[in-house]
């Protein structure tokens, strides 16, 4: 029986010398969690023995529990990189449809853009509802891809306008006919970028021509690439000829835009509509010019905005720490593409291991429970960043020295006991 014992004892240590090697081959493996060997005693009892003076019958492995303790975070170049600081799993899915989850955080992107780890299995994310950056159904998940194409362009339909016209200025004689290309013919100019339905830029330039009739009025006179364009709001013709009209614009005596008849319409807008654009869709404009003020100081540009954009190609990605993927486009515009997809178990030491740093769901683990970064227990996404294994190096090391000696210990039994057996063969 000795021998019995002591074999078993070896396979224990066997055992923990394995895991401790495993756990020191995988020290610098991403998202890895390092196990413990756990053992029980073995007891071979029956009814009728005397369990005082029963003799145990050795150990055995009883389970090799993994440890799921958080591993520090090393940045890193790319911004498809994530880490988890606390808890969760990165969720992913291969092509048949599996599901695993994983703390490794290594993407790249394949051939058709979608975000991929080293197995080509793809990260789930939460879909946004609309084109909305903030609401995501998290009631299901889907690969998240990058655009591969082009971002499509959106025409200018509205811009905001605030200058500064120069109250302290000369007005010029209303003889002095409008004319863009004559300089003295206006106090003050400005341009902008506006956009048709096709994605293609052009210039918008507005005059501005103090009245030298009314106080305290202005006339508006527009071009788009250097045609005359008609106001939809108060367009009049004075002080100029009829190929140039304009719309006006008044202020009251302490210098703020005045809204009414006569002056911009009633909140504080010129239109333009329907101006032909050769190959797009008509440009239907709304510029806001409530913020434009008359002060005694010079013409001054305070803030010139248009909400059009021309067609832009994929400049980059970004992830925030709740796990929303914005893509950037070269346009200026950033689009919402999902919000990563974390999920959690009640009982994570019982997920069936998978290789390749992924587990699965089993009844041990109890069901998933899928959930967003920073809410509920969930821990937070590092973009450009990835999880060390959770190994000591040290402490393995200490392992493996206790493992060797235990295997050692065990061996001795062993030669005793064979020592005791030949004594008793040897008695005459």
């Amino acid at each position: 029986m000795p021998f019995r014992i002591a074999l078993s004892g070896l396979d224990a240590a066997s055992t923990d010398l394995q895991v401790t090697g495993h756990n020191i081959a995988n020290s610098a493996t991403n998202g890895f969690k390092q196990s413990r060997a756990e053992f029980a005693d073995i007891y071979a009892t029956s009814i009728q023995d005397v369990s005082a003076t029963a003799a145990g019958r050795g150990v055995r492995v009883s389970r090799v529990a993994q440890q799921f303790s958080q591993g520090n975070i090393n940045f890193t170049a790319s911004n498809l990189d994530l880490a988890l600081n606390g808890e969760g799993f990165f969720t992913l899915q291969d092509a048949a449809g599996n599901v695993s989850y994983t703390r490794a955080g290594a993407h790249t992107v394949d051939r058709d853009g979608y975000v991929v780890n080293h197995n080509n299995d793809r990260l789930q994310v939460f879909s946004p509802i609309g084109n909305s950056t903030t609401n995501f159904n998290t009631g299901s998940t889907t690969d998240l891809q990058l655009p591969t194409l082009s971002g499509a362009p959106s025409a200018t339909t509205a811009a905001t306008v605030a200058v500064n016209l120069d109250a302290s200025g000369t007005a010029t004689a209303a003889a002095t006919l409008f004319d863009p290309t004559i300089a003295t013919s206006y106090d003050s100019s400005t341009s902008t970028t506006v956009y048709d339905s096709l994605g293609a830029a052009h210039t918008m330039t507005m005059f501005y021509r103090e009245s030298d009739t009314v106080a305290n009025q202005w006339h508006v006179y527009t071009t788009v690439d250097g045609n005359i364009v008609t106001p939809t709001t108060n367009s009049t013709a004075a002080p100029s000829s009829a190929t140039y009209p304009s719309a006006t614009v008044n202020f009251s005596t302490s210098g703020a835009l005045t809204t009414g008849s006569g002056s911009v319409s009633a909140t504080g807008t010129i239109a333009y509509n329907a101006l032909p654009i050769t190959g797009a869709a008509a440009l239907n404009l709304t510029f806001d010019y409530n913020s434009t003020t008359q002060f005694g100081s010079a013409f001054a540009v305070n803030n010139l905005t248009q909400d059009g954009y021309a067609t832009g190609r994929l400049s980059g990605v970004d992830i925030d720490n709740s796990g929303v993927v914005f893509a950037r486009f070269t346009n200026g515009q950033s689009t919402g593409l999902g919000k990563v997809a974390l999920a959690k178990f009640n009982n994570p030491q019982g997920l069936r291991q998978l290789g390749d740093t992924s587990w699965a769901e089993t009844f041990s683990s109890g069901n998933v429970q899928m959930g967003e970064a920073g809410t509920s227990s969930f821990g937070l996404i590092q973009s450009g960043g990835l999880e060390n294994s959770n190994v000591d190096i040290a402490e393995q090391l200490v392992n493996l020295i206790t493992a060797q000696r235990n295997y050692q210990a065990n061996a001795q039994v062993i030669t005793t006991a064979d020592t005791v057996t030949q004594t008793i063969i040897n008695i005459r």
